[in-house]
């Protein structure tokens, strides 16, 4: 044990033990994918390469003001570790600075954010207790002062030792830097403070962006969506529903592994699995949202644009110029609204809503809330729904009404007299309860169906529904490879359960299962085309999913993509069908990896990557603003 007299400096031993706690919450706090051991090696040392680049700069201080420095750097550091475990735990993803400006968000967070600590979390600030004892109550100095020549030293070796962790994670992983939309390859190689150093940077040159922006970008963006995205050939369904009311769904963290499957023998979605057949249902859609979860979602079918690579653009490009679904349909005489039960100021959807040519915004105060009919983040979803009815039949016909539900979001509560299937047993109480409120949310569905038929809408409209991201996240992967009766969830199984439902109702039309991939950014195309409206001036990266020329890949927003035939994730490409691993594209030089080779993924692999900096040039840049759609 430390003798109170040593020389023993203190930024030594704070840096030991907060790098041993950082690394041990890597390993085991968040499910970071380890291919080799040279990846373990790197995300071992990180840790405390980062800490003790912190930790150093104490030695420039007085030696009065070293322990103060020490104490409180540990503590914010910490605070920014556990911040980011909470995300992660719902998300699977680490913050990033645009979601520190969500702030409004967190007053509503409420019941999830409590949902998410666990009890063992008081072991990850055991450091900080040890250190204010050993300084505050046994009054241990351990401390020193530094003559110039060592403060530079050890400043040097801080630096040095950065530099070396950046040039091994570099020759592992060629072009890091260049990756910066997929975060897991950046906090496992740089760790998690420089990500976030990293994410400032990033930031500050995107809000510059704007400011140099002239448009001349837009051509070869024009040029590009013309020859690869656009499908203006008609199919048999083109203006099948033209003039008919748009009523458009979403659907609360529905995942498609519980549509037609059971739990302990029973139907998890009776209502929607009925609809399979009497709908178009596409069984193999994808989510493709990233931190902006909901407000991605519609960000994406309004506009067929991609999700920003973090943070989202309801908050921080809300001022910007669309072409919008509501514009365009506002100017076939579509009159549009928006039902939410919740605050309007919730991602920024009364700002943003203005911006995309929302007519009318129905959110909290349209609906009379108390502690009878409302869970979890508030109104119950048939609840809802019935009550939304009064202000729907008012409507002027035709029009696009959005629906957004609630009751099926994490921490997925419910109450006991609304539960009509049993729960799950495992060690995730997330996935557990998950079941039950997705059954609330099928048969609240069932009765809106009911209320649109009795109101006499349902006939004269097209009813489209859409899961809007995943509800179950990576970290629950054990419990989930129980329910799917598999050993473990791969890469390849994860994304396979970013799917989520998309159904196309038509009444009067059988429908069917569809089998093409389809992603939330071939949403708007496809209503268009089914409306009979003329979108060949617009300016987006979806595709008709009816049509014959549809594009032929799904892209997420990390990177990974899906076409008919592959999956690409992690630098690893799938067999889509069989999940039969067909290759691998990591050039990892000093792991032994000589893989740096085609794959049948490769064709489409720069391409993705091309249409996602598109998008990204068009809401950095507000580049629509140079761009008439008239013409």
């Amino acid at each position: 044990m430390f003798q109170r007299n040593e020389n023993i400096k203190l930024y030594i031993v704070a840096s030991l033990l907060f790098g041993a706690k950082t690394y041990m919450i890597y390993r085991f706090f968040f499910n970071i994918n380890l291919e080799n051991v040279v990846q373990e090696l790197i995300l071992f040392i990180n840790p405390f390469v980062t800490a003790f680049l912190i930790f150093a700069v104490s030695v420039w201080m007085k030696e009065k003001n070293q322990l103060r420095f020490i104490r409180y750097a540990a503590l914010l550091a910490t605070l920014i570790l556990y911040f980011n475990i909470l995300f992660y735990r719902s998300f699977g993803d680490f913050l990033t600075i645009p979601l520190l400006f969500q702030g409004s968000n967190v007053a509503d967070l409420g019941s999830s954010v409590i949902a998410l600590i666990e009890p063992f979390d008081i072991f990850i600030f055991i450091d900080l207790a040890l250190i204010w004892y050993l300084t505050v109550q046994k009054k241990w100095t351990l401390t020193t002062t530094f003559p110039r020549k060592k403060k530079l030293l050890v400043l040097s070796m801080a630096l040095a030792f950065l530099l070396g962790n950046y040039i091994l994670a570099e020759i592992e992983r060629p072009q890091l830097l260049q990756r910066g939309f997929d975060r897991e390859y950046l906090v496992k190689n740089i760790g998690l403070f420089n990500f976030h150093i990293y994410d400032i940077v990033q930031q500050s040159r995107s809000q510059a962006q704007r400011v140099f922006a002239d448009g001349n970008e837009l051509s070869s963006i024009i040029t590009y969506v013309d020859e690869n995205t656009t499908d203006n050939e008609e199919t048999d369904l083109y203006g099948i529903a033209k003039g008919k009311n748009l009523i458009f769904v979403t659907l609360e963290s529905l995942q498609t592994f519980v549509i037609n499957n059971t739990l302990n023998g029973e139907e998890v979605t009776p209502f929607l699995n009925s609809l399979t057949e009497e709908s178009y249902y596409f069984e193999n859609f994808y989510h493709q949202t990233e931190q902006g979860k909901t407000a991605d979602s519609e960000f994406i079918m309004e506009n067929s644009l991609y999700p920003l690579p973090s943070g989202a653009a309801y908050f921080t490009h809300s001022g910007n110029t669309y072409h919008s679904t509501p514009q365009m349909l506002g100017e076939e005489g579509y009159m549009s609204a928006v039902f939410h039960a919740n605050n309007s100021s919730f991602w920024n959807r009364n700002s943003m809503y203005d911006n995309l040519g929302v007519d009318q915004f129905y959110d909290i105060n349209a609906y009379e809330v108390n502690d009878g009919n409302s869970v979890g983040w508030g109104l119950k979803d048939k609840e809802f729904f019935e009550q939304s009815m009064k202000y729907l039949t008012n409507l002027p016909e035709p029009y696009y009404a959005r629906f957004i539900t609630l009751t099926n979001h994490h921490p997925f509560d419910l109450d006991e007299e609304d539960a009509t299937i049993d729960q799950f047993d495992s060690n995730s109480n997330t996935l557990n309860k998950y079941f039950q409120t997705v059954r609330y949310l099928d048969e609240s569905i069932e009765e809106f169906f009911n209320h649109l038929k009795e109101s006499g809408i349902y006939e004269d409209s097209i009813i489209v529904m859409m899961g809007d991201h995943y509800g179950i996240s990576d970290f629950h992967n054990r419990a989930m490879s129980m329910y799917l009766d598999k050993e473990e969830i791969t890469s390849y199984d994860q994304i396979q359960l970013q799917r989520v439902p998309f159904f196309v109702h038509i009444p009067g039309q059988e429908g069917g299962v569809m089998s093409q991939i389809g992603g939330q950014v071939d949403v708007k195309p496809t209503i268009m085309h089914l409306l009979g409206v003329d979108d060949s001036a617009d300016i987006s990266f979806g595709t008709n999913l009816f049509g014959p020329n549809r594009k032929d890949y799904v892209a997420l927003r990390d990177g990974s993509f899906i076409t008919d035939d592959y999956i690409f994730t992690k630098d690893v490409c799938y067999d889509r069908e069989s999940g039969e691993e067909l290759g691998s594209e990591n050039s990892g030089i000093l792991a032994g990896d000589d893989s740096d080779t085609e794959t049948a993924c490769s064709p489409f692999r720069e391409q993705v990557e091309l249409e996602m900096s598109y998008s990204d040039k068009i809401i950095y840049g507000d580049l629509f603003r140079f761009h008439d759609f008239t013409e």
